[in-house]
């Protein structure tokens, strides 16, 4: 079996949300800038960051560096979003099963912030995670 992160960078690039379900727990916890409380569940996670992947999927996303250490990364990211320069990191834990735990997401700057909280609003307006 491969890595969570491998795994997680393979459905990134394929945009495969069908297979997001498959690696999570079922009591996982999505943390972001933009929600005052932790989101947990796998079906709350997984809505979450299949809006959130809409949202950043576009040309410019990237990831430009990586951190591991046994049983957690850390994944910095880039994007233009509306001529707005995004920087990120997604700070990722899992089991020893390989399933993801937790899935921590911080944004820089806050201007950035601000204008992924409004498409991720609009996002899960059309698709609520629950």
């Amino acid at each position: 079996m491969s890595s969570p992160i491998a795994r997680w960078h393979a459905l990134v690039a394929s945009k495969d949300f069908a297979a997001l379900e498959a690696l999570f727990t079922d009591d996982a916890v999505f943390v972001s800038p933009a929600l005052h409380t932790p989101q947990r569940g796998k079906v709350l996670v997984c809505g979450y960051l299949r809006a959130a992947l809409k949202v950043l999927d576009t040309n410019s996303f990237r990831y430009t560096g990586e951190w591991q250490t046994e049983g957690s990364a850390v994944l910095e990211f880039e994007v233009q979003l509306d001529e707005i320069f995004v920087n990120g990191v997604d700070i990722i834990r899992w089991n020893e099963a390989g399933l993801i735990t937790e899935f921590k997401v911080m944004i820089r700057p806050l201007k950035a912030l601000n204008q992924v909280m409004a498409h991720m609003a609009q996002q899960l307006m059309s698709n609520p995670p629950a």
